[in-house]
């Protein structure tokens, strides 16, 4: 593979994504420079948690850092390939006042590393941004040629990013690659995310909490296949371009839930709330630009979420083993 032995950079390297990315990239053989703020959006310790493998690998290096304070053109400097995967997360969290936050994380940031990545070799930028840039839009399945409608403020923000990327791509030449992510789930996915919390719940013998009717669908992506789309987009991607990456079919809500009572063998009870404002009411992305470059999830649902339950039944495990002094907390090297 074209990126053995390549210095590369990840933002967000502690965070759901990143932290799969960099250990992929580890076991190609790169040096991998990860960074990451450890923002308060969720707990710190799942975060640390992510990372205490890497630890131990001689071509990892860690900062612990806000993009916007960092010497960039330094850090940059004798990169191959940047993955940037950090921003401020989460639909429902990014109204109001929370704003600043999302513009400041996402693309406050995004535009300082295109500026420093100006006068670098890169062989790849490879921005992550997210299917919420579509909104609710009345075409399915979603094409990179239809025109973005976020609607709410965290795709406002990373349809921003995505512009960002373009213009530094047509002004300076910066080899940016958009990726626009469809719902990805599996191990380490964050706590604020639907197919975690509703897992998490039926462990716990608690209902889940369901916005909506549960018919709204999604097209829902495993993390490792994620990883895929990003590596590729690394040695194929066409600099400019936006690439959908989704798992290849929708499935609706109820049907997370009834695959979900499926694996645990048992019914799980559910409590309805209204439609939460930013949700989107269907997704499912046309990846036939992500093909042509050899993007092919191979990760079912079921498989996806198997893998995802008995993450988090040992996460919750280990959890009440440090509750009750068992075991000592995870410390992160300084």
């Amino acid at each position: 593979m074209a990126l053995s032995g390549s210095r590369c950079i990840v933002t967000g390297a502690a965070g759901f994504i990143g932290s799969h990315l960099a250990e992929k990239l580890l076991a190609l053989d790169c040096n991998v420079i990860g960074i990451d703020s450890f923002t308060d959006y969720y707990p710190r310790r799942f975060k640390e948690a992510n990372l205490q493998g890497m630890y131990r690998h001689t071509h990892f290096s860690f900062l612990e850092a806000d993009l916007a304070n960092l010497d960039l053109p330094d850090l940059l400097s004798g990169a191959d390939y940047v993955f940037h995967q950090a921003a401020q997360a989460g639909v429902r969290a990014s109204w109001s006042d929370n704003f600043a936050r999302y513009v400041h994380c996402n693309v406050l940031t995004t535009q300082r590393l295109l500026e420093a990545a100006r006068d670098i070799s890169l062989e790849r930028f490879v921005y992550a941004s997210s299917s919420s840039v579509y909104g609710n839009t009345p075409t399915l399945p979603m094409n990179e040629s239809a025109l973005p409608c976020p609607v709410s403020p965290y795709g406002v923000t990373k349809l921003a990013g995505e512009h960002l990327c373009h213009l530094y791509h047509e002004n300076f030449g910066v080899p940016a690659v958009s990726l626009r992510y469809f719902t990805v789930y599996g191990p380490r996915q964050r706590p604020d995310m639907a197919f975690h919390k509703f897992i998490r719940a039926a462990l716990s013998n608690r209902p889940i909490a369901l916005y909506g009717d549960g018919k709204q669908s999604r097209d829902v992506t495993y993390v490792s296949d994620i990883v895929g789309a990003n590596l590729l987009a690394a040695e194929r991607g066409q600099p400019g371009r936006i690439y959908n990456v989704g798992g290849g079919s929708a499935v609706t809500i109820l049907e997370v839930i009834a695959t979900i009572e499926r694996i645990l063998g048992r019914p799980i009870p559910v409590d309805l709330s209204p439609v939460q404002a930013g949700d989107v009411e269907h997704t499912l992305a046309d990846c036939s630009a992500a093909r042509a470059i050899g993007f092919a999830p191979c990760v079912g649902i079921e498989a996806g979420l198997r893998a995802e339950v008995g993450w988090l039944r040992e996460t919750m495990l280990a959890d009440q083993w440090v509750e009750t002094g068992l075991v000592p907390s995870p410390v992160v090297p300084v």
